[in-house]
């Protein structure tokens, strides 16, 4: 009986391998009108120019289930999942992944703002998996964990070849669970035990404050430009991810933001916070942008036959004459550098910090029914000038208009919301 479960198994298999195919005029992560494609009655394959020899697999799982000595490990869906994890790596992409129900649940509770873990966002940089960008006021961050930092090892084993899924996976647990990271910070090549006590993360994606200058902390306005204007106030709107309530406190901040600019004249301009931002949603990103952009293009999505289809601004921006300064470092990834090159392309805000990640690539999530699911790379995005940052592996990134790094020895004073304040008052 397990024998013929494992086989109907691997025509599942076979199923997912010829009968899958997906469209890629969806740019963003949408899982809420999701259609199901996969047609797992059907053996025929799609059109296309390579055939498959199935029969190595067929020898494999028959080895298997006649010679391996212990018959408790055949687990078929263990089975069904390794198959397709190893399918999807052979691309060699480490954002197109598959997720088993586990993971693409963890997945979309991250997205909806409430997850067990760490709370820090893992990518690629060429082989090594670093830090995008712990969350704010997560365990990671407490821990002393940083954008770029690189992950050498989970709980003392070495994960140096092992994919970015696996380690995600390793590193998520539930809360009052720990987990030890021996991290490699940037600048360091003396590797460190990190203990991190897991916890429930509550992601509140956008926090907002309006204050006079001289009550900004972590600045110092004693001096310069600061101390003359020492009475004018700034907005400042830190965005921390772009999740599934991203949009709807959007809305709200937008339109305070607005009203306060008209009636306060003592308010100098918008710092948009965008630092150790990992992204998100690109739907949300061109809502953004649309807020302080009048017209015009958005964001390129570029094709794998360099065609290039531009997303035009909404055009119902409430914030398109405020003077915006834009914060940036190495964890704005994704969606947070898609709204950033907009308003760098446009003049619309000025750039400040470090180099951005520089992940210019665009996926797509499919529900696979049974919880699973699947994130494909279906394209490349390009700022309105077109230009490209990167596809996460050995991405440039966006180059701020005024580079400005934090002092490591004095994490009290943020330069950088320093900087910004002072381009807004100048």
């Amino acid at each position: 009986m397990k024998s013929a479960n494992i086989r109907l198994i691997v025509i599942i298999i076979i199923t997912f391998i010829i009968g899958y195919y997906f469209g890629v005029n969806k740019v963003s992560f949408d899982w809420n009108n999701f259609q199901p494609t996969i047609q797992v009655s059907s053996k025929e394959p799609p059109p296309s120019d390579q055939s498959m020899d199935m029969s190595r697999m067929w020898t494999v799982l028959e080895k298997l289930e006649t010679m391996y000595y212990d018959k408790s490990a055949l687990n078929a869906n263990k089975m069904l999942d390794g198959a397709i994890v190893g399918m999807v790596s052979s691309l060699g992409d480490p954002y197109t992944v598959y997720l088993p129900p586990q993971q693409n649940s963890g997945f979309k509770q991250e997205l909806a703002g409430e997850f067990d873990g760490i709370g820090a966002e893992l990518g690629m940089k060429g082989k090594d998996i670093v830090v995008i960008a712990p969350l704010d006021d997560s365990p990671a961050a407490k821990a002393g964990i940083k954008a770029g930092d690189i992950i050498l090892g989970v709980n003392d084993k070495s994960i140096i070849g092992i994919d970015l899924n696996t380690v995600v996976n390793e590193i998520r647990g539930p809360k009052d669970t720990s987990v030890t990271l021996t991290i490699e910070h940037k600048g360091s090549t003396t590797p460190v035990d990190i203990k991190i006590e897991r916890n429930t993360i509550t992601v509140k994606s956008l926090t907002t404050w309006t204050k006079q200058i001289k009550d900004i902390q972590g600045i110092n306005t004693k001096a310069g430009d600061l101390a003359k204007n020492a009475n004018d106030k700034i907005i400042y709107i830190r965005l921390s991810e772009f999740g599934d309530n991203t949009d709807s406190e959007w809305q709200q901040i937008a339109q305070a933001a607005s009203q306060q600019i008209k009636s306060d004249k003592s308010i100098k301009g918008i710092v948009f916070d965008l630092r150790n931002n990992p992204g998100g949603y690109l739907n949300d990103a061109i809502e953004i942008i649309s807020e302080f952009v009048q017209s015009g293009t958005a964001v390129q999505q570029e094709d794998s036959d360099g065609k290039r289809t531009a997303y035009p601004v909404s055009g119902k921006g409430q914030l398109t004459d405020v003077p915006v300064v834009v914060l940036i470092n190495k964890g704005s990834a994704s969606a947070s550098e898609i709204v950033s090159g907009a308003l760098q392309d446009h003049h619309r805000a000025t750039l400040v910090g470090d180099g951005s990640f520089g992940k210019g690539i665009i996926e797509q999530a499919e529900d696979l029914g049974n919880g699973a699911g699947l994130h494909i790379t279906i394209a490349k995005w390009l700022t309105p000038n077109g230009n490209w940052v990167g596809n996460g592996k050995d991405g440039k990134g966006l180059t701020p208009d005024i580079k400005v790094s934090l002092d490591p020895k004095d994490p009290s004073h943020d330069t950088q919301l320093e900087k910004a304040v002072e381009v807004l008052v100048q």
